[in-house]
Protein backbone atom coordinates (compact mmCIF):
# COMPACT_ATOMS: atom_id res chain seq x y z
CA UNK A 1 0.00 0.00 0.00
CA UNK A 2 1.13 3.57 -0.67
CA UNK A 3 2.71 5.13 2.40
CA UNK A 4 0.56 8.27 2.23
CA UNK A 5 -2.58 6.10 2.21
CA UNK A 6 -1.42 4.13 5.23
CA UNK A 7 -0.43 7.25 7.17
CA UNK A 8 -3.75 9.00 6.63
CA UNK A 9 -5.64 5.83 7.51
CA UNK A 10 -3.67 5.34 10.72
CA UNK A 11 -4.39 8.93 11.78
CA UNK A 12 -8.10 8.42 11.14
CA UNK A 13 -8.14 5.15 13.10
CA UNK A 14 -6.36 6.71 16.07
CA UNK A 15 -8.51 9.85 16.02
CA UNK A 16 -11.70 7.76 15.78
CA UNK A 17 -10.82 5.13 18.35
CA UNK A 18 -13.25 6.25 21.13
CA UNK A 19 -16.17 7.09 18.83
CA UNK A 20 -15.77 4.04 16.61
CA UNK A 21 -15.56 1.77 19.64
CA UNK A 22 -18.74 3.27 21.10
CA UNK A 23 -20.50 2.88 17.75
CA UNK A 24 -19.52 -0.79 17.37
CA UNK A 25 -20.59 -1.44 20.95
CA UNK A 26 -24.08 -0.17 20.07
CA UNK A 27 -24.18 -2.30 16.91
CA UNK A 28 -23.06 -5.46 18.74
CA UNK A 29 -25.63 -4.91 21.47
CA UNK A 30 -28.42 -5.08 18.87
CA UNK A 31 -27.08 -7.84 16.62
CA UNK A 32 -27.66 -10.68 19.07
CA UNK A 33 -31.29 -9.90 19.84
CA UNK A 34 -34.13 -12.21 18.84
CA UNK A 35 -35.86 -11.59 15.51
CA UNK A 36 -38.52 -8.91 15.49
CA UNK A 37 -41.46 -11.33 15.21
CA UNK A 38 -40.29 -13.10 18.38
CA UNK A 39 -39.04 -10.07 20.30
CA UNK A 40 -41.88 -7.60 19.80
CA UNK A 41 -45.25 -7.82 21.46
CA UNK A 42 -48.00 -9.70 19.65
CA UNK A 43 -49.94 -6.49 18.96
CA UNK A 44 -46.79 -4.88 17.54
CA UNK A 45 -46.18 -7.79 15.19
CA UNK A 46 -49.84 -7.92 14.17
CA UNK A 47 -49.68 -4.24 13.19
CA UNK A 48 -46.46 -4.83 11.22
CA UNK A 49 -47.89 -7.65 9.08
CA UNK A 50 -51.55 -6.60 8.99
CA UNK A 51 -51.61 -5.58 5.32
CA UNK A 52 -49.35 -8.38 4.06
CA UNK A 53 -50.65 -11.42 2.15
CA UNK A 54 -51.26 -14.51 4.28
CA UNK A 55 -48.24 -16.26 2.77
CA UNK A 56 -45.91 -13.47 3.85
CA UNK A 57 -47.40 -13.38 7.34
CA UNK A 58 -46.76 -17.09 7.68
CA UNK A 59 -43.16 -16.76 6.48
CA UNK A 60 -42.41 -13.94 8.92
CA UNK A 61 -44.22 -15.20 12.01
CA UNK A 62 -43.97 -19.00 11.69
CA UNK A 63 -41.08 -19.78 9.35
CA UNK A 64 -38.92 -16.91 10.61
CA UNK A 65 -37.92 -16.14 7.01
CA UNK A 66 -35.61 -13.17 6.41
CA UNK A 67 -37.60 -9.95 6.16
CA UNK A 68 -36.21 -7.06 4.10
CA UNK A 69 -37.15 -3.41 4.57
CA UNK A 70 -37.02 -1.04 1.60
CA UNK A 71 -36.39 2.67 1.99
CA UNK A 72 -37.33 4.37 -1.26
CA UNK A 73 -36.69 7.88 -2.52
CA UNK A 74 -39.03 7.37 -5.48
CA UNK A 75 -40.84 10.33 -6.94
CA UNK A 76 -41.55 11.69 -10.41
CA UNK A 77 -39.72 14.99 -9.97
CA UNK A 78 -36.26 13.47 -10.31
CA UNK A 79 -35.56 11.80 -13.64
CA UNK A 80 -32.99 9.70 -11.75
CA UNK A 81 -35.60 8.33 -9.36
CA UNK A 82 -38.53 7.84 -11.73
CA UNK A 83 -37.34 4.30 -12.67
CA UNK A 84 -37.85 3.24 -9.04
CA UNK A 85 -41.62 3.18 -9.55
CA UNK A 86 -41.66 -0.61 -10.07
CA UNK A 87 -38.62 -1.58 -8.00
CA UNK A 88 -40.50 -2.68 -4.86
CA UNK A 89 -42.50 -5.18 -6.95
CA UNK A 90 -39.34 -6.50 -8.62
CA UNK A 91 -37.54 -6.81 -5.29
CA UNK A 92 -40.55 -8.47 -3.65
CA UNK A 93 -40.83 -10.98 -6.49
CA UNK A 94 -37.16 -11.91 -6.21
CA UNK A 95 -37.35 -12.15 -2.42
CA UNK A 96 -40.29 -14.56 -2.70
CA UNK A 97 -38.30 -16.72 -5.10
CA UNK A 98 -35.52 -16.86 -2.50
CA UNK A 99 -37.84 -17.64 0.39
CA UNK A 100 -37.81 -14.17 1.94
CA UNK A 101 -40.27 -11.30 2.35
CA UNK A 102 -40.14 -7.58 1.61
CA UNK A 103 -41.94 -4.50 2.88
CA UNK A 104 -41.54 -0.87 1.89
CA UNK A 105 -40.52 0.46 5.30
CA UNK A 106 -40.73 4.09 4.32
CA UNK A 107 -40.35 6.76 1.68
CA UNK A 108 -38.02 9.71 2.00
CA UNK A 109 -38.15 13.10 0.23
CA UNK A 110 -35.90 13.67 -2.74
CA UNK A 111 -35.45 17.06 -4.35
CA UNK A 112 -33.80 17.93 -7.64
CA UNK A 113 -31.26 20.73 -7.43
CA UNK A 114 -31.59 21.11 -11.19
CA UNK A 115 -35.19 22.25 -10.68
CA UNK A 116 -34.68 24.41 -7.60
CA UNK A 117 -31.40 26.16 -8.46
CA UNK A 118 -31.88 29.92 -8.32
CA UNK A 119 -35.24 29.47 -6.62
CA UNK A 120 -36.30 29.61 -2.93
CA UNK A 121 -36.59 25.81 -2.83
CA UNK A 122 -32.81 25.55 -3.09
CA UNK A 123 -32.62 26.80 0.50
CA UNK A 124 -33.89 23.37 1.56
CA UNK A 125 -31.36 21.36 -0.44
CA UNK A 126 -28.64 20.70 2.12
CA UNK A 127 -31.18 20.56 4.94
CA UNK A 128 -32.96 17.78 3.04
CA UNK A 129 -29.99 15.46 3.55
CA UNK A 130 -30.55 15.31 7.29
CA UNK A 131 -34.30 15.09 6.75
CA UNK A 132 -33.69 12.05 4.52
CA UNK A 133 -31.42 10.52 7.16
CA UNK A 134 -34.16 10.98 9.73
CA UNK A 135 -36.78 9.57 7.35
CA UNK A 136 -34.59 6.51 6.76
CA UNK A 137 -34.23 5.98 10.50
CA UNK A 138 -37.98 6.40 11.00
CA UNK A 139 -38.70 3.73 8.38
CA UNK A 140 -36.22 1.28 9.87
CA UNK A 141 -37.32 2.06 13.43
CA UNK A 142 -40.25 -0.33 13.00
CA UNK A 143 -37.50 -2.77 13.94
CA UNK A 144 -38.92 -5.89 12.30
CA UNK A 145 -36.31 -6.20 9.55
CA UNK A 146 -33.36 -8.53 9.04
CA UNK A 147 -31.87 -6.50 6.16
CA UNK A 148 -32.45 -3.30 4.19
CA UNK A 149 -32.38 -2.11 0.59
CA UNK A 150 -31.87 1.59 -0.18
CA UNK A 151 -33.37 3.09 -3.35
CA UNK A 152 -31.74 6.44 -4.10
CA UNK A 153 -29.25 8.07 -6.45
CA UNK A 154 -29.06 11.84 -6.32
CA UNK A 155 -27.15 14.58 -4.54
CA UNK A 156 -28.38 14.70 -0.93
CA UNK A 157 -30.37 11.48 -1.11
CA UNK A 158 -27.55 8.92 -1.04
CA UNK A 159 -25.68 10.64 1.81
CA UNK A 160 -28.94 10.91 3.75
CA UNK A 161 -29.84 7.26 3.15
CA UNK A 162 -26.35 6.17 4.14
CA UNK A 163 -26.32 8.25 7.34
CA UNK A 164 -29.73 6.86 8.26
CA UNK A 165 -28.72 3.27 7.44
CA UNK A 166 -25.61 3.55 9.61
CA UNK A 167 -27.82 4.35 12.58
CA UNK A 168 -29.17 0.83 12.04
CA UNK A 169 -25.70 -0.60 11.65
CA UNK A 170 -26.82 -4.10 12.69
CA UNK A 171 -28.67 -4.59 9.37
CA UNK A 172 -27.03 -5.96 6.21
CA UNK A 173 -27.76 -3.26 3.63
CA UNK A 174 -27.38 -2.91 -0.13
CA UNK A 175 -27.87 0.27 -2.17
CA UNK A 176 -29.82 -0.20 -5.40
CA UNK A 177 -29.13 2.36 -8.17
CA UNK A 178 -31.28 3.06 -11.23
CA UNK A 179 -28.63 4.23 -13.72
CA UNK A 180 -28.05 7.29 -15.93
CA UNK A 181 -30.21 8.54 -18.78
CA UNK A 182 -28.88 7.97 -22.27
CA UNK A 183 -26.63 10.64 -23.76
CA UNK A 184 -28.45 13.62 -25.21
CA UNK A 185 -27.11 16.98 -26.31
CA UNK A 186 -23.46 17.14 -25.28
CA UNK A 187 -22.33 19.48 -22.52
CA UNK A 188 -20.23 21.70 -24.79
CA UNK A 189 -23.18 22.36 -27.12
CA UNK A 190 -25.53 22.93 -24.19
CA UNK A 191 -23.14 25.48 -22.67
CA UNK A 192 -22.82 27.26 -26.02
CA UNK A 193 -26.58 27.80 -26.25
CA UNK A 194 -26.62 29.11 -22.67
CA UNK A 195 -23.93 31.62 -23.63
CA UNK A 196 -25.90 32.65 -26.69
CA UNK A 197 -29.03 33.17 -24.60
CA UNK A 198 -27.12 35.27 -22.05
CA UNK A 199 -25.84 37.41 -24.93
CA UNK A 200 -29.34 37.84 -26.32
CA UNK A 201 -28.56 35.94 -29.53
CA UNK A 202 -31.21 33.24 -29.04
CA UNK A 203 -34.57 33.31 -27.27
CA UNK A 204 -36.18 31.29 -24.49
CA UNK A 205 -37.67 28.82 -26.97
CA UNK A 206 -34.25 27.90 -28.35
CA UNK A 207 -32.78 27.67 -24.86
CA UNK A 208 -35.57 25.36 -23.67
CA UNK A 209 -35.14 23.14 -26.74
CA UNK A 210 -31.43 22.84 -25.95
CA UNK A 211 -31.98 22.05 -22.27
CA UNK A 212 -34.67 19.49 -23.16
CA UNK A 213 -32.29 17.79 -25.57
CA UNK A 214 -29.73 17.47 -22.76
CA UNK A 215 -32.17 16.37 -20.04
CA UNK A 216 -34.52 14.18 -22.03
CA UNK A 217 -35.46 10.94 -20.29
CA UNK A 218 -35.45 8.71 -17.25
CA UNK A 219 -32.18 8.28 -15.37
CA UNK A 220 -29.51 10.39 -13.74
CA UNK A 221 -28.20 13.53 -15.45
CA UNK A 222 -25.12 12.46 -17.39
CA UNK A 223 -22.52 14.94 -16.10
CA UNK A 224 -20.20 13.84 -13.29
CA UNK A 225 -21.75 15.91 -10.53
CA UNK A 226 -22.77 14.97 -7.02
CA UNK A 227 -25.34 12.33 -8.04
CA UNK A 228 -22.95 10.33 -10.19
CA UNK A 229 -20.10 10.86 -7.73
CA UNK A 230 -22.41 9.22 -5.15
CA UNK A 231 -22.53 6.15 -7.35
CA UNK A 232 -18.77 6.03 -7.76
CA UNK A 233 -18.26 6.23 -4.00
CA UNK A 234 -20.85 3.53 -3.26
CA UNK A 235 -19.03 1.22 -5.69
CA UNK A 236 -15.72 1.98 -3.96
CA UNK A 237 -17.32 1.23 -0.59
CA UNK A 238 -18.68 -2.09 -1.80
CA UNK A 239 -22.31 -1.16 -1.15
CA UNK A 240 -23.71 -1.85 -4.64
CA UNK A 241 -24.03 -4.99 -6.67
CA UNK A 242 -20.59 -4.76 -8.34
CA UNK A 243 -20.73 -2.60 -11.46
CA UNK A 244 -24.37 -1.56 -11.01
CA UNK A 245 -23.79 2.20 -10.93
CA UNK A 246 -23.97 3.27 -14.57
CA UNK A 247 -26.12 0.67 -16.34
CA UNK A 248 -29.05 2.41 -18.06
CA UNK A 249 -32.57 2.10 -16.63
CA UNK A 250 -33.73 0.54 -19.93
CA UNK A 251 -30.78 -1.86 -20.31
CA UNK A 252 -31.91 -5.48 -20.04
CA UNK A 253 -29.18 -6.04 -17.44
CA UNK A 254 -30.63 -3.40 -15.07
CA UNK A 255 -33.40 -5.64 -13.74
CA UNK A 256 -30.91 -8.49 -13.31
CA UNK A 257 -28.71 -6.23 -11.18
CA UNK A 258 -31.73 -5.12 -9.16
CA UNK A 259 -32.69 -8.73 -8.46
CA UNK A 260 -29.10 -9.55 -7.60
CA UNK A 261 -29.26 -6.95 -4.81
CA UNK A 262 -31.84 -9.14 -3.06
CA UNK A 263 -29.64 -12.21 -3.35
CA UNK A 264 -26.61 -10.36 -1.97
CA UNK A 265 -28.40 -8.80 0.97
CA UNK A 266 -29.91 -12.17 1.91
CA UNK A 267 -26.49 -13.84 1.68
CA UNK A 268 -25.27 -11.26 4.17
CA UNK A 269 -27.95 -12.20 6.69
CA UNK A 270 -26.65 -15.78 7.01
CA UNK A 271 -24.85 -16.54 10.25
CA UNK A 272 -21.76 -17.81 8.40
CA UNK A 273 -21.60 -14.66 6.25
CA UNK A 274 -23.19 -11.98 8.41
CA UNK A 275 -22.08 -8.53 7.22
CA UNK A 276 -24.07 -5.64 8.73
CA UNK A 277 -23.47 -2.20 7.27
CA UNK A 278 -22.03 -0.89 10.55
CA UNK A 279 -19.21 -3.43 10.37
CA UNK A 280 -18.76 -3.08 6.61
CA UNK A 281 -18.26 0.69 6.71
CA UNK A 282 -15.00 0.93 8.64
CA UNK A 283 -12.04 3.32 8.43
CA UNK A 284 -10.50 1.53 5.43
CA UNK A 285 -13.77 1.63 3.50
CA UNK A 286 -14.20 5.35 4.20
CA UNK A 287 -10.66 5.97 2.94
CA UNK A 288 -11.43 3.94 -0.21
CA UNK A 289 -14.39 6.24 -0.86
CA UNK A 290 -12.23 9.33 -0.37
CA UNK A 291 -9.63 7.98 -2.79
CA UNK A 292 -12.32 7.15 -5.39
CA UNK A 293 -13.56 10.74 -5.22
CA UNK A 294 -10.08 12.15 -5.69
CA UNK A 295 -9.06 9.73 -8.45
CA UNK A 296 -12.09 10.61 -10.57
CA UNK A 297 -12.36 14.37 -10.02
CA UNK A 298 -15.72 13.93 -8.31
CA UNK A 299 -17.99 16.47 -6.68
CA UNK A 300 -16.46 18.71 -4.02
CA UNK A 301 -19.81 18.50 -2.20
CA UNK A 302 -18.61 15.19 -0.84
CA UNK A 303 -16.12 16.97 1.37
CA UNK A 304 -19.22 17.98 3.30
CA UNK A 305 -21.25 14.81 2.90
CA UNK A 306 -18.64 12.13 3.61
CA UNK A 307 -17.46 13.83 6.78
CA UNK A 308 -21.06 13.37 8.00
CA UNK A 309 -21.33 9.83 6.62
CA UNK A 310 -18.12 8.79 8.38
CA UNK A 311 -19.26 10.35 11.63
CA UNK A 312 -22.48 8.34 11.50
CA UNK A 313 -20.26 5.22 11.73
CA UNK A 314 -18.19 6.69 14.57
CA UNK A 315 -15.33 7.62 12.22
CA UNK A 316 -13.85 11.12 12.29
CA UNK A 317 -12.37 12.53 9.08
CA UNK A 318 -11.68 16.11 8.06
CA UNK A 319 -10.52 18.11 5.07
CA UNK A 320 -6.88 17.69 6.06
CA UNK A 321 -7.27 13.97 5.35
CA UNK A 322 -8.61 14.73 1.88
CA UNK A 323 -5.70 17.13 1.33
CA UNK A 324 -3.02 14.55 2.11
CA UNK A 325 -4.76 11.77 0.25
CA UNK A 326 -5.11 14.01 -2.82
CA UNK A 327 -1.36 14.65 -2.88
CA UNK A 328 -0.75 10.92 -3.34
CA UNK A 329 -3.74 9.89 -5.46
CA UNK A 330 -3.48 9.95 -9.28
CA UNK A 331 -6.30 11.40 -11.38
CA UNK A 332 -7.56 8.56 -13.61
CA UNK A 333 -10.77 10.01 -15.09
CA UNK A 334 -11.66 13.02 -17.21
CA UNK A 335 -15.44 13.40 -17.10
CA UNK A 336 -17.47 16.61 -17.47
CA UNK A 337 -17.05 19.12 -15.85
CA UNK A 338 -13.46 17.84 -15.47
CA UNK A 339 -13.38 16.90 -19.17
CA UNK A 340 -15.69 16.61 -22.18
CA UNK A 341 -16.98 13.05 -21.71
CA UNK A 342 -20.22 12.22 -19.90
CA UNK A 343 -20.79 9.28 -17.54
CA UNK A 344 -21.95 7.03 -20.37
CA UNK A 345 -18.63 7.53 -22.12
CA UNK A 346 -16.93 6.99 -18.75
CA UNK A 347 -18.80 3.68 -18.40
CA UNK A 348 -17.93 2.61 -21.94
CA UNK A 349 -14.25 3.38 -21.34
CA UNK A 350 -14.17 1.19 -18.22
CA UNK A 351 -16.08 3.19 -15.64
CA UNK A 352 -15.88 2.64 -11.87
CA UNK A 353 -14.70 -0.95 -12.23
CA UNK A 354 -11.64 -0.09 -14.31
CA UNK A 355 -10.72 2.76 -11.96
CA UNK A 356 -11.11 0.58 -8.86
CA UNK A 357 -9.01 -2.19 -10.45
CA UNK A 358 -6.25 0.29 -11.25
CA UNK A 359 -6.31 1.88 -7.80
CA UNK A 360 -6.11 -1.52 -6.09
CA UNK A 361 -3.24 -2.70 -8.28
CA UNK A 362 -1.40 0.58 -7.76
CA UNK A 363 -1.67 0.32 -3.96
CA UNK A 364 -4.03 3.29 -3.64
CA UNK A 365 -7.03 1.36 -2.25
CA UNK A 366 -7.58 -1.33 0.37
CA UNK A 367 -8.86 -4.47 -1.41
CA UNK A 368 -9.31 -6.76 1.60
CA UNK A 369 -12.37 -5.14 3.15
CA UNK A 370 -15.92 -6.24 3.73
CA UNK A 371 -18.26 -5.59 0.80
CA UNK A 372 -21.78 -6.75 0.03
CA UNK A 373 -20.25 -9.21 -2.47
CA UNK A 374 -17.95 -12.04 -1.48
CA UNK A 375 -14.32 -11.48 -2.42
CA UNK A 376 -13.83 -7.96 -1.11
CA UNK A 377 -13.26 -4.88 -3.23
CA UNK A 378 -11.53 -6.79 -6.03
CA UNK A 379 -14.98 -7.95 -7.13
CA UNK A 380 -15.82 -4.30 -7.83
CA UNK A 381 -12.85 -4.10 -10.19
CA UNK A 382 -14.55 -6.44 -12.64
CA UNK A 383 -17.00 -5.88 -15.49
CA UNK A 384 -20.55 -7.26 -15.24
CA UNK A 385 -22.03 -8.92 -18.31
CA UNK A 386 -24.55 -11.64 -19.17
CA UNK A 387 -23.83 -15.13 -20.43
CA UNK A 388 -26.57 -17.67 -21.09
CA UNK A 389 -29.05 -15.36 -19.40
CA UNK A 390 -27.03 -15.07 -16.17
CA UNK A 391 -24.90 -12.31 -14.68
CA UNK A 392 -21.16 -12.92 -14.68
CA UNK A 393 -18.23 -10.67 -13.81
CA UNK A 394 -15.09 -10.67 -15.96
CA UNK A 395 -11.66 -9.07 -15.74
CA UNK A 396 -11.18 -5.76 -17.53
CA UNK A 397 -8.64 -5.49 -20.35
CA UNK A 398 -5.25 -4.15 -19.29
CA UNK A 399 -5.81 -0.90 -21.19
CA UNK A 400 -8.59 1.69 -21.02
CA UNK A 401 -11.35 1.63 -23.59
CA UNK A 402 -10.69 5.33 -24.24
CA UNK A 403 -7.58 7.03 -22.86
CA UNK A 404 -9.13 10.47 -23.30
CA UNK A 405 -11.66 9.48 -20.61
CA UNK A 406 -10.07 6.86 -18.33
CA UNK A 407 -6.41 5.99 -17.83
CA UNK A 408 -4.32 3.46 -15.97
CA UNK A 409 -2.60 4.30 -12.70
CA UNK A 410 0.74 4.06 -14.51
CA UNK A 411 -0.25 6.83 -16.97
CA UNK A 412 -2.72 9.12 -15.17
CA UNK A 413 -4.05 12.48 -16.29
CA UNK A 414 -2.28 13.94 -13.27
CA UNK A 415 -0.05 12.52 -10.56
CA UNK A 416 -2.28 13.92 -7.82
CA UNK A 417 -5.96 14.66 -7.23
CA UNK A 418 -7.31 18.15 -7.79
CA UNK A 419 -8.27 19.06 -4.21
CA UNK A 420 -6.10 21.13 -1.89
CA UNK A 421 -6.75 22.66 1.50
CA UNK A 422 -6.06 26.40 1.35
CA UNK A 423 -4.95 28.37 4.39
CA UNK A 424 -4.83 32.10 4.94
CA UNK A 425 -7.23 34.81 3.82
CA UNK A 426 -8.56 32.61 0.97
CA UNK A 427 -8.95 29.45 3.04
CA UNK A 428 -8.93 28.02 6.53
Amino acid sequence: MKQSLVEVTERIIERSRPTRSAYLHRVDAIINREKGADRLGCANVAHAVAALPANDKFKIVVEKAPHIGIITAYNEMLSAHQPYVNYPDILRDEAHKLGATVQVAGGVPAMCDGITQGEPGMELSLFSRDNIAMGTAIGLSHDVFDAALMLGVCDKIVPGLLIGALHFGHLPTVFVPAGPMSTGLDNTSKSKVREQYAQGNVGRQELFASESAAYHGAGTCTFYGTANSNQMLLEAMGLHVPGAAFIHPHDDMREDMTREAVRLVLNNTRKDNFIPIGKLVDEHVIVNAMVALLATGGSTNHLIHWVAVARAAGIIIDWTDFHYLAKGTPLLASVYPNGKADVNEFQQAGGPGFVIRELIEGGYMYPDVYTVAKGGLREFGKKPTKENGKLVWKEFPAESGDETVVRTAAHPFNESGGLRLLKGNLGR
